[in-house]
This record gives C-alpha cells, structure tokens and sequence, in this order.
C-alpha cells in the first residue's frame, strides 16, 4: 500500500471513530445576569432600534459611560460599529442611532 493510501485510510479511520462523539455532543447555553439599571437608555424616538442594535454585541453599560458627544461623533461609533466590528444595522438604523445618541447622550 502506498504511504499516501495508508495515510487517507488512517485519517478516514479516525473520522469515523470520533462520529459516536460529535453525535453525542450537547447544545449548551448560557443565561446572562441583567444588566445593571446604570445602563437603562433613556427613552425616546429610537431608544428601541439603539437598544436592539447595541445589546446584539455588548452591554448597554457600554452606551451610556460614553462621554457625551455632538453629532459627528456619534455618527462616527455607530460607523466605526458597522465597518470595523461588523454590526448587522441597515443605513437607516445607523442614522436613528446617531439621532438617539445625539439628543440623549450629546453634548
């Protein structure tokens, strides 16, 4: 038998002996504590889609020890978020965001 054969056969051998273990893996998961009321956002137009949208990667803590900022600058998170982070929020979202995070965290 060739060294090449041998080694797909033994690779296959070991495939198959792991099977009765990938099948009797379990799904697991995991119960987050809340958040702290620290990092309740304050209501309003767009508290809603900011909430949803920033929850989906951390804490909402994360949104309101921010140092307050005009509009450019939070326009400038909610992008650095989508283009450098990879957050899944449509343009309009990203708009609402800035919006929200400008009146109720701006300067």
């Amino acid at each position: 038998m060739k060294a090449a054969t041998a080694r797909r056969l033994l690779l296959a051998v070991g495939l198959l002996a792991a099977l009765p273990l990938a099948a009797g893996a379990q799904t697991r998961s995991i119960v987050l504590p809340p958040d702290h009321p620290y990092g309740d956002l304050k209501v309003g137009p767009g508290v809603d889609v900011t909430e949803r949208a920033c929850r989906a990667c951390h804490s909402t803590d994360y949104v309101v020890m921010q140092p307050p900022g005009d509009a450019r600058q939070w326009e400038g998170v909610v992008t650095k978020m989508v283009k450098v982070y990879g957050a899944n929020i449509s343009a309009e979202d990203a708009q609402a965001i800035a919006r929200y995070l400008t009146t109720h965290y701006g300067k």
